[in-house]
């Protein structure tokens, strides 16, 4: 298959932890095209009770509250170190782990889309944030789609990098190798451990209960895609682990979408990419709404 050994090269990244890869076969080539990135100054994480977890988050910038939702096996700093700096000009960053992820503490529960959803939506509300814009990569692009299905009230407009909305998004490669896939090469090198990330004790634990929700996952129904109404910008790279024929499909399904297949690129756009995503993202964010009532259902493309 043409490009095929990319693509299974970077099918771990679906999982996030082809981030640990990607990142440092980008090289400084890649790094010179990106935007500077500006001095990073973080707030302070903060904890919220949010549905029996100890939920962590970090709050960044002024304006519109944007919130940013990492990948499956990463953190928000891993994730968005290179772009959340350049939202914070514009936007009130929220950025969130999730179950099990950094420096929320896993609990005696499956993980799945649904279940992170509805607690970003709680600790919004515990934040007073009654809608905002929202920036998913991999799986949070997956969350992204399924506050948009379960808590559409809260959703100005989304931003998904690499989500896939079934699990036949992905090339076969990629699921087989997620099937494959011992735990012991899924922990991530010495240098990336510390505290933003979750100790080797319960790694084991987090690895089992993601390759379920990896695996088993139904997928989301196409009905339920079609009635959200919040416009959708949809980034994939063109040697993604998601299939490009899955991303047109979504963008056909949402009735107010955009598409880009980001060239060069893998499954970790965000840190290959950055310049592109913030630029692209800036711009639609902007844009102006579609009018209300939005026509649901098909749109002809």
């Amino acid at each position: 298959m043409k490009g095929g050994s990319r693509r299974v090269g970077s099918c771990l990244a679906v999982m996030a932890i082809a981030v640990l890869v990607t990142t440092r076969a980008v090289g400084a080539e890649s790094a010179a095209r990106a935007r500077p990135e500006p001095t990073r100054t973080p707030a302070p994480g903060k904890y919220a009770a949010v549905n029996g977890l100890n939920m962590y988050y970090e709050i960044m910038g002024t304006g519109r509250p944007l919130v940013l939702l990492h990948g499956g096996m990463a953190t928000l700093d891993y994730s968005f170190s290179s772009v959340r700096p350049w939202f914070a000009k514009k936007w009130l960053t929220i950025a969130i782990e999730q179950q099990g992820h950094g420096h929320t503490a896993d609990i005696d529960r499956p993980l799945t889309y649904e279940q992170m959803a509805d607690d970003t939506a709680a600790l919004l509300g515990r934040l007073q944030v009654r809608k905002a814009d929202f920036l998913g990569w991999s799986d949070g692009g997956n969350v992204a789609l399924a506050i948009a299905i379960r808590h559409p009230e809260l959703v100005r407009k989304l931003v998904i990098s690499g989500a896939n909305y079934t699990v036949g998004g992905q090339y076969p490669e990629v699921v087989q190798r997620i099937r494959d896939a011992q735990v012991a090469a899924l922990l991530p090198p010495a240098a990336d451990t510390g505290p933003a990330w979750l100790d080797g004790d319960n790694w084991p634990a987090l690895v089992a209960k993601l390759k379920k929700l990896w695996l088993e996952f139904g997928g989301f129904k196409a009905e339920d895609l079609q009635k959200i109404e919040a416009p959708v910008l949809i980034m994939i790279g063109d040697a993604d682990a998601v299939r490009p024929e899955h991303a047109v499909q979504m963008f056909r399904l949402l009735p107010h979408a955009q598409l880009a297949i980001l060239p060069g690129t893998g499954h970790s756009t965000l840190l290959q990419r950055p310049g592109w995503v913030v630029t692209m993202a800036e711009d639609f964010l902007a844009a102006p709404m579609p009018p209300q009532p939005a026509v649901s259902g098909a749109i002809a493309r």
